[in-house]
Order: C-alpha cells, then structure tokens, then sequence
C-alpha cells in the first residue's frame, strides 16, 4: 500500500492513477483545503480499482501514524503542500508551518512506524536566479521566495535524515512546471479561487469564467520578454514518480529533476491555448512579480541516465488536454455528478459499467 499525501489535488490524482494502473494499491490523506473529494471518485472511475481514504491534515502526526499502520503502508509520495509563489510572499508564516512542520510531523509518523521509503514533491524554485542553462541538479540552491525556501529547508531535513540513517530510501523530485490533464477528461486542475498557475488560467478565461489574463512583465530578457518555464505535461510527471519508486530498491537519497528541457514563454502558451481551444485570450501585462525568474529551464538527462524515464508529451498536447478537462468541466469538481461527467467524457479507460450507478456503495480498504 502506498500513501499519497495530498493525493485529492491536480498532481495527487495523476499519481494516484499512474500507482493504480500499475497494480498498486493506494491510500490517500488529504486535508481538501485545495482539492475537492470527487477527484478520487473520478479516479476511481477511470481505473476501475477503489482508492482508501483519509481526512486528515499533514501537521496530524497521530493520524499519519493511524493510517500508516492500519494500511500497512509501505511507502510514501508526499505531495501536500501549499505552492503558490505570490501567496508565500504574502504568507510566509502559514508557508513553513504547513510545509516544513507538516513534512517533519510525517517522517516522524514514518519513524515510528518504520517506513522509511518516501518521494518528495520538490520544485525547480529551490535553484533561484539561474547561474547557467539548462538547470542540472548540481546547480547551486538560493530560491527568491519563501515557497522555494521551504521546499530548500525541506531537502535539507531529507539529507540530514539519510546521512542520520542510512536505512531510508528517499526520492527528491524537482518538478518544473506541471499542465494538462488526463486525456479522459474526468481529472484535472481545479484551483481553488483565483488560479496562481497561468495554463488553468488561460483556460478560464477561455471558457469565459474571467475576463482576461494578466502577464506579470514582459521586459525580460526573453525573445518576446515574458517569462519562459518548462512545462511538463503531469500525466508526464506521475509516470516520473512510478519509476523513481521502482529505482528505490536500495538505501539512500536521489535528487532527480522532472521536466522537457524545452522552453515556452508565456505568449508561447497563450498563442497555443488559442490554437488548440479557437478561443480569443485576451491579455494585459502587468508589473513583474516580486520572486520570478525570466527563465527556469531542466536538463533532464540524470531522470533518463538513472530512472529511464524521458517527458513524451508536447506543449499543444499539454493545452490541448486541459481544454478538453475545462470543457468537460466548466467548473471544476463543484456541483459534481459523476454519471454526468462519465457520460460526457468519450475516451475514458477501464470505466466500471456500474460506477455511474447512485447508491452503488464502494469498497474502501
């Protein structure tokens, strides 16, 4: 059994799918404060398997340990977490508590519990102002906002623990930047509020729930001066946590980054969301945010040399499967029916000819 911290969020449910449809048998805990419970009932949809579920906060150290003993867990994806870039400058307080506290109260339930195979959900932000492109893993860490800051501390705390005891197993993943959707349409991004990512921005204000998108800058020193990121698609991205999890056979720590290698600025991506979805996206460019960077771009060959594993997904297709999410999904999770979404979904797999049913009654354990 695997737990999935914030497993009911955008990259928790791609996980939870990539886990599922590998025979593995998962158990989410989640505190909702960014997700919304119907996502696991869509995963399940789409693997035909049930998911365990946990209502609890990551700080809850005596739930954690609870779940991982009743469950029989094996190993942990750690992916809960607050990771709004603008809200940690404003927030940085709430930032450590939930992040760095939260991560210490988990491994403290896996040590006592003994389980000592854990993947952390990292970021690209812990290199900061790039020295050189593209970023490898041996670039020096220096993140230009407290978000970044705490996924640094987090590391930190993960190498001193190996170095401590050399009987864990732990897998460092350094995401770049996570879009798309899963190609069924029943699983994707769904913010709470205002979006601080730009692609389900974009496609809000596609499918006409805002106005238009605003640009934070556009003096950088980049070909069309917005900013350039490494979007990976996170279909992509779940596959990646798959295999760092194969590779933890043996004791220590890896420190892996997941992303393209390739670039697309901010108009890259308004210009494709465009093509794909034949929607105008309008645009104003605002003053640069306190704490971006112009480019953040991957080397990714160590994830290729060590893990085998190599991103396959293109930016259109990126845009194109949140599209189809968004369409299929005006508003997300809320007022969610699951035989509506099912019904309007036409490429879904492994879909239970009973899981539309009301008053089916699921097996949860």
């Amino acid at each position: 059994m695997i737990l999935v911290t914030g497993g009911a969020g955008f990259i928790g449910t791609h996980v939870c799918i990539a886990l599922l449809d590998a025979g593995l048998d998962v158990v989410v805990l989640d505190n909702l404060s960014n997700s919304n419970r119907a996502s696991l009932e869509r995963v399940e949809a789409i693997c035909g398997r049930s998911v365990v579920f946990r209502h609890a906060d990551i700080r809850d150290e005596e739930a954690i340990c609870g779940t991982l003993r009743a469950c029989g867990v094996t190993a942990v994806v750690h992916l809960a977490g607050l990771k709004a870039v603008g809200q940690s400058n404003a927030q940085p307080v709430t930032y450590y508590e939930n992040n760095v506290l939260g991560t210490m109260r988990l491994v403290s339930a896996m040590m006592r519990t003994n389980v000592k195979t854990l993947v952390f959900s990292s970021s690209a932000t812990v290199y900061g102002v790039p020295k050189y492109l593209p970023l490898d893993e041996r670039h020096p860490l220096d993140p230009t906002n407290p978000y970044g800051r705490t996924k640094r501390v987090i590391e930190e705390i993960l190498t001193d623990l190996c170095r401590s005891d050399d009987s864990w197993r732990i897998g460092n993943l350094r995401y770049f930047n996570p879009v798309g959707a899963h190609d069924s349409g029943l699983v994707g991004e769904d913010p709470l509020g205002v979006p601080s990512n730009l692609v389900p921005y974009v496609a809000q204000v596609a499918i006409g729930r805002r106005e238009k998108l605003q640009i934070w800058g556009n003096d950088y020193d980049t070909p069309d001066g917005t900013g350039i990121r490494d979007y990976i698609h996170v279909v992509d991205l779940a596959a990646g946590h798959l295999s760092v999890l194969r590779h933890l056979g043996q004791p220590g720590l890896i420190t892996i980054n997941l992303g393209t290698g390739k670039g697309s600025s901010v108009l890259d991506v308004v210009r494709t969301f465009e093509k794909v979805s034949g929607r105008s996206i309008p645009y104003e460019v605002m003053e640069r945010r306190a704490g971006d960077v112009a480019v953040c771009l991957a080397d990714p060959a160590l994830a290729k040399q060590v893990l085998g594993w190599t991103s396959t997904r293109s930016l259109e297709q990126m845009c194109a499967d949140h599209w189809r999410w968004q369409l299929r999904n005006p508003n997300g999770y809320h007022c969610d029916d699951l035989a509506k979404a099912v019904g309007r979904s036409k490429r879904v797999r492994h879909v239970r000819p009973a899981v539309a049913q009301r008053g089916e009654k699921r097996q949860r354990a």
